[in-house]
């Protein structure tokens, strides 16, 4: 599945991710963050490289899937494997920053 540029339309429910079979990147965040923004490119040639399905979140007040992740910074980049999570980065700028993901991931 390739990198998802736009947030999807509809979050999906807690239930619906923790029945995911395989490796998923969930991305929380919002379109008008900078930090979102910056964090990108970097998420873009992870997601490529690995050829990992991606789900790009729109979080915000309210939002439940955010808080069932307690998600507090954006953009907090989550990775679950079979709906586990096995890694998680906040704000991360370049590659370096994914490192954590990179360990939790197969050779």
């Amino acid at each position: 599945m390739p990198f998802m540029r736009d947030h999807v339309a509809a979050e999906p429910a807690r239930a619906e991710v923790d029945a995911q079979a395989g490796w998923l990147l969930l991305e929380f965040g919002a379109p008008w963050c900078g930090h979102c923004q910056a964090a990108q490119s970097a998420l873009q040639a992870f997601v490529d490289a690995h050829d990992l399905p991606h789900w790009k979140i729109e979080d915000g007040k309210g939002k439940p899937l955010g808080r069932s992740y307690q998600v507090k910074l954006w953009p907090t980049v989550i990775l679950l494997r079979d709906g586990k999570e096995v890694a998680r980065v906040v704000r991360p700028v370049d590659a370096a920053d994914l490192a954590t993901l990179q360990g939790a991931l197969p050779d």
